[in-house]
């Protein structure tokens, strides 16, 4: 047979200027979609933002009221809150842009006589593409050239089933569509908004995932509290005019109250934290197709694994050779002899001619050293059953000139004994010497052959009359860290489950030399269809290893542990992986061996197809998600002093009820924001979080439960910073110096709350050890603004503060530590309690 890259002589591909000409002509491989000027997009977010807002109106006030000073500052506020929002964002899109250069699929094409991988953007109309099972096909074009070719068109016709496609026959193909079997070169007409899907608009291109729930529920969050500061706003101008008669004086106390209220940092950390973590992913080998993944990933309570190349080393080298006629079993030390270089060479005509798959390269490789003459070169295919069937099974049938005819099939052993015929001593043979193999954790195939004398073939290769010639071997040994793998994955509280199509012998040898769990049982795929939904529930709980499964039965064994409330992972790398990488909580691709289809259903992507990389995602996502968690408690937390602070002297008449303004406020805005979304993103991973069962993914920190830390932790900030406010004013301090004691015990109560608040497990001193360098740079530029505030007189003189004494100031540390420091206790004693 002709090997695959001796190109037949029609077939040259466009050369370099070629290429040019064409893109220049008819554009790149690209969907046009709505472009949009992304400084004005960025300047409309912005405009929108209801902080934003709030301090544009508060700046007018100023400027009304004369207050020039109070003004400016307002205008610089108004300048560091949105660069901190363009800060953000930068990152964001850049970790996402970043994410979406890498997620660019190739394409292989003919260029320059050579087939060549290429973006598919790049390619373009005279293009000669090159698609085999399992590519998506990347443009619309026509067949040149077909060997067993069909499409499964239901991404444009919504119809499931397949059509083949011939040089002679129904030969157009359109971008978007699915290689179900075969390979063919295919010449490229149309290419980008000119496509058949181009066509129809860029409506699917466009659609965005359904919110997750957290998403959902920081929305919700947000948007409570933003009415509810509506409401506050409205009430408190209300109140105050009817008490003062002055509209532009209330209207700024209304505000002020409002600004507090507003927790807008939240979904700004959300969107920044999933960016970032999906880049961190990336940059340790992991591709994110879709970010909310992230957020599911330390959830998972099930992995479900492939085992070639996975558990495996996917090497395959050809290790045992059982000929049937002699029934002895030949090692490679005599592969030369007669009877072992026939089942050879048979099992090799059984083989694609370009392989890809491990087995069938060593096949053709072992070939090539034991034959005096290889006659490859001289056959032809006249036609070919693809691997099909349960247990799978596929048949080649070729000629060469004189009209000699081969028919070879190779497949499950199951399968080839189902067509053969093999009398009842022969089978026992056959059956004794399988069971031999795989008990000792070998990949077996069955070899056979048929002849047929006409061109009418059977729509069916079981219909052939086939003749049992023997078996062949793989040893594919597991991979030397898969053990500690499944380790990691065991401490984390995450159950491992195999699904393979091998037979029961071989996966369960080689699952007990990988360690795995409950190694001793197993179930096949058939048998697992036949239960109803609750046995098939009982079962996936039961048994952790399923064999000969087929793409039906890896889709119900994936819904039947998510209806059983797991959180499902699945590893998979073929096409008929794709129903159930889609339907898993977390589709994993392998990036080497996986073919396109199992890249699209995926959510993630393994580059370099090493499980241990799964661990590193797990790990990554409960960082994420422990991260967010910290975020959003630390601004609860803190709002809640903000929010009394300014409003309880108001509505209780205190001595000094305008202790705040919103020059005080928005600077503590302005600390809140680096602290939630770039100090917290960047915490490390604890180093118990891989030691703990993964969370239930319907569980959120925005519940009563764990809302109720925070709001405690408000409370008694604000019941300190409050004590010192009755405090000062039962001293007879004026205003401004009672406003600088309360300022600045709300602030260091800040900063201890960002140290207390790193874990909730180990005490902050701990913590400490973990080096968080923007933590040390925001909480050190904190403390500067804070001193110039306090002891540069124009400063102090803009935020209406007086300088501190020494007492004074370390009352103010004390009181800020004390409102915080007892949650250190709290934590100490669930240290207790795991020990326990």
């Amino acid at each position: 047979m002709a090997d695959y890259r001796k190109l037949p002589d029609h077939i040259t591909g466009l050369d370099n200027e070629a290429v040019l000409q064409s893109r220049q002509q008819y554009g790149k491989n690209e969907y046009a979609g709505k472009q949009q000027n992304r400084l004005l997009a960025l300047l409309s977010e912005l405009l929108s933002e209801p902080m934003l807002i709030l301090l544009v109106a508060v700046t007018i006030i100023y400027f009304i009221l004369g207050e020039t000073s109070e003004a400016y500052f307002m205008l610089a506020a108004i300048i560091v809150v949105s660069g901190i929002s363009i800060y953000q964002e930068g990152r964001s899109n850049k970790a996402l842009a970043a994410l979406k250069k890498i997620n660019q699929p190739l394409t292989l094409a003919v260029r320059n006589k050579k087939i060549i991988g290429i973006p598919t953007a790049d390619i373009v109309v005279g293009d000669i593409m090159v698609v085999e099972e399992g590519n998506t096909i990347n443009a619309d074009g026509t067949v040149i050239h077909a060997n067993d070719f069909s499409v499964n068109e239901s991404a444009l016709t919504g119809e499931a089933y397949t059509v083949f496609k011939t040089p002679d026959g129904d030969k157009t193909v359109y971008s978007g569509t699915l290689v179900a079997s075969g390979l063919a070169f295919v010449q490229v007409e149309k290419v980008g908004a000119q496509t058949k899907i181009g066509e129809l608009g860029n409506a699917i291109l466009t659609m965005k995932d359904e919110p997750t729930l957290l998403q959902k529920q920081i929305t919700r969050f947000v948007k409570g509290m933003a009415i509810i500061g509506l409401a506050v706003f409205l009430a408190v101008w209300g109140y105050n005019f009817y008490i003062s008669g002055s509209l532009i004086g209330s209207l700024l106390k209304g505000l002020t109250l409002a600004m507090s209220i507003l927790p807008e940092e939240i979904p700004v950390a959300f969107t920044t934290f999933m960016a970032l973590g999906a880049r961190r992913l990336m940059q340790l080998g992991i591709i994110v197709k879709k970010v909310r993944t992230v957020e599911a990933l330390g959830s998972a309570t099930v992995i479900c694994t492939d085992k070639t190349g996975t558990i495996t080393e996917n090497s395959m080298q050809l290790h045992n050779v059982y000929d049937l006629a002699t029934n002895k079993v030949y090692t490679s030390d005599n592969w030369n002899t007669e009877a072992a270089r026939k089942i050879i060479t048979w099992s090799m005509w059984a083989s694609e001619p370009v392989p890809f798959d491990p087995m069938e390269k060593t096949l053709h490789a072992v070939y090539g050293k034991i034959t005096d003459q290889d006659i490859r070169s001289n056959f032809h295919f006249v036609h070919e059953y693809p691997l099909g069937g349960t247990p799978p099974m596929m048949t080649h049938v070729l000629e060469d000139n004189s009209g000699q005819r081969i028919i070879a099939a190779k497949g499950a052993p199951e399968a080839i004994f189902a067509v053969s015929n093999l009398d009842e001593a022969s089978r026992k043979k056959a059956i004794e010497q399988l069971q031999a193999f795989t008990h000792e954790g070998y990949r077996v195939l069955g070899v056979a052959a048929a002849t047929f004398s006409g061109n009418d073939f059977p729509a069916e290769q079981q219909s052939l009359s086939f003749r049992f010639l023997g078996l062949i071997t793989f040893y594919d040994p597991p991979k030397a860290n898969i053990k500690e793998v499944f380790n990691k994955f065991y401490d984390a509280g995450i159950i491992v489950k195999i699904i393979t199509g091998d037979n029961s012998a071989t996966t369960k040898a080689i699952a007990a030399q990988a360690g795995l769990r409950g190694a001793g049982a197993s179930i096949d795929g058939d048998v697992l269809m036949q239960l109803d939904e609750k046995e098939r529930q009982v079962k996936m709980e039961s048994v952790n290893i399923f064999t000969r499964m087929f793409p039906e039965a890896k889709l119900a064994a994936i819904n039947a542990l998510k209806a059983d409330n797991e959180i499902v992972a699945m590893t998979g790398d073929g096409v008929n992986d794709g129903p159930a990488l889609k339907a898993a909580h977390i589709g994993i691709a392998m990036g080497r061996k996986g073919t396109e289809i199992a890249k699209q259903a995926a959510a993630l992507i393994l580059s370099n197809d090493d499980l241990s990389g799964m661990v590193d995602a797990v790990a990554m996502g409960r960082r994420i998600y422990n991260n967010i968690r910290r975020a959003v408690l630390y601004i609860v937390a803190i709002h809640i002093p903000i929010i009394l602070t300014v409003s309880l002297p108001l509505f209780l008449g205190w001595i000094y009820p305008d202790i705040f303004t919103p020059m005080h406020v928005i600077f503590l805005e302005i600390v809140m924001g680096p602290t939630c979304s770039v100090v917290y993103e960047n915490e490390p991973l604890e180093k118990n979080a891989m030691k703990i069962p993964p969370r239930p993914i319907d569980e959120t920190f925005l519940s009563w439960e764990e809302m109720g830390r925070s709001i405690l932790q408000g409370l008694l900030i604000t019941a300190g910073v409050l004590g010192v406010y009755q405090w000062a004013a039962a001293q007879g301090y004026s205003e401004q110096l009672t406003r600088s004691m309360v300022f600045t015990t709300l602030i260091i109560a800040n900063v201890f709350l960002t140290l207390v608040n790193r874990s909730n497990y180990y005490s902050f001193i701990t913590s400490m050890k973990n080096r968080n360098m923007l933590m040390v740079g925001v909480i050190g530029v904190t403390l500067l603004l804070t001193l110039m505030m306090l002891y540069v007189p124009p400063v102090a003189a803009l935020f209406s503060i007086e300088p501190l004494t020494v007492t004074q100031l370390g009352i103010c540390v004390a009181v800020g530590l004390l409102s915080v420091i007892w949650y250190e206790a709290v934590k100490a004693w669930n240290r207790l309690q795991y020990k326990d």
